[in-house]
């Protein structure tokens, strides 16, 4: 069988069908890889490091030399690895791809065409896969953002969204974060923000496919809306990207810069829920939580809370008073939510207030789309 080199489009649409396998080091995977794809290492980290200081010092053909000793004791195991990832599917076909589409998937490449698979390698490599990622970030998508102040259920109301099946991107779940002060406290780590922006990617790129451009739309508004004099975009009710309001940084990760300027000119969907009913949803979220967790995340915010303030809630925390504890902090994060809302462009045209009685993702959802069919008009 012979060996073929594809574009990016073409190995993205194969992918949907076939394994795909990384040659990288384990180092370069764990740090940021294409989301799917099964770790294949050619070299470990000090094997890749020892190969390409030869490279740069000796000459190409040395490194060759001393990537084929590396090489040669685990092409028996790599080949069995692959074997058992396919007998799984039934399969005999690979993708393949290293750095730069380079020796090491070529060679990962030649070894398993040897035996046998059918194999394509990446032209360009996973350099040419963040190529395409970041220019998922450069289109004009269709966004409906979900705002409110804290506690009033927006990642309830996105979540209810997608199950009555319309198009969503939740932010916090591929940043593995809620967004606050108090939004690592699960443990999860965060991805890398490279890591991030390829999740954050391929999730574009699937409700894209979900929302494809309307017929005759002009080009400079190819994510299925109208650009406006006023710099927003306008779209037909239904073809909505729904998103939560977030802060550009989440956590360690930063939405990207252009994305995130699309997000700030789309229509905000603002929930209107009583401060009691915030408050009494925050508390069944993270009034769960232990002391000590709770007391470090206020520590982490004290500077901009203030010391009085920081002061009562710790002591609310140990004397075991979470309600009186969260009702200092959800005053503190309104006002910084309203700051936030302020800084926005012709924020009047742009936010849409909805009246809420209580967080109930249901109903909320429901008051969403009607008032989202009225005024997108």
């Amino acid at each position: 069988m012979a060996i073929s080199k594809i574009s990016i489009d073409e190995f993205l649409r194969l992918r949907r069908q076939h394994l795909v396998f990384d040659v990288r080091s384990p180092g370069e995977y764990n740090h940021a890889h294409i989301p799917g794809a099964l770790s294949l290492p050619l070299f470990t980290d000090e094997e890749r490091k020892v190969v390409g200081t030869a490279y740069k010092q000796q000459s190409r053909e040395d490194a060759i030399k001393i990537g084929l000793d590396y090489f040669g004791t685990k092409m028996r195991r790599m080949v069995e690895e692959v074997e058992a990832h396919l007998k799984e599917k039934n399969d005999r076909t690979v993708l393949v791809h290293c750095w730069r589409g380079g020796m090491r998937s070529a060679g990962v490449a030649w070894l398993l065409d040897l035996y046998g698979f059918k194999v394509y390698t990446l032209a360009g490599g996973y350099k040419a896969y963040r190529k395409w990622a970041r220019e998922q970030f450069e289109q004009p998508y269709p966004f409906h953002i979900i705002g409110g102040y804290t506690g009033s259920g927006k990642t309830q109301v996105l979540q209810e969204l997608k199950n009555q099946g319309h198009a969503v991107i939740d932010l916090e779940a591929l940043a593995k974060h809620r967004g606050s002060a108090f939004g690592a406290m699960e443990g999860e780590p965060q991805p890398a923000q490279e890591m991030f922006e390829n999740l954050l990617a391929e999730e574009l790129s699937g409700v894209n496919e979900v929302c494809p451009p309307l017929a005759g739309v002009s080009a400079a508004a190819d994510g299925g809306g109208t650009l406006t004099k006023d710099g927003h975009y306008t779209f037909e009710a239904g073809r909505a990207i729904w998103l939560e309001d977030e802060s550009q940084r989440i956590g360690a990760v930063n939405i990207p810069q252009t994305l995130w300027h699309t997000m700030r000119k789309s229509p905000v969907f603002f929930l209107e829920v009583p401060f009691e009913e915030r408050l009494k949803h925050i508390v069944e979220e993270y009034g769960v939580q232990g002391k000590e967790k709770l007391a470090g995340a206020v520590q982490r915010i004290q500077k901009r809370l203030g010391g009085l303030e920081t002061k009562m809630t710790l002591q609310f925390l140990e004397e075991g008073n979470i309600t009186e504890a969260f009702r200092i902090l959800l005053k503190y994060y309104d006002k910084q939510y309203t700051k936030a809302l302020d800084k926005r462009d012709d924020t009047q045209l742009a936010i849409h207030k909805i009246k809420c009685e209580a967080v109930n993702e249901a109903d909320n959802v429901q008051n969403i789309l009607t008032c989202s069919k009225q005024e997108m008009k």
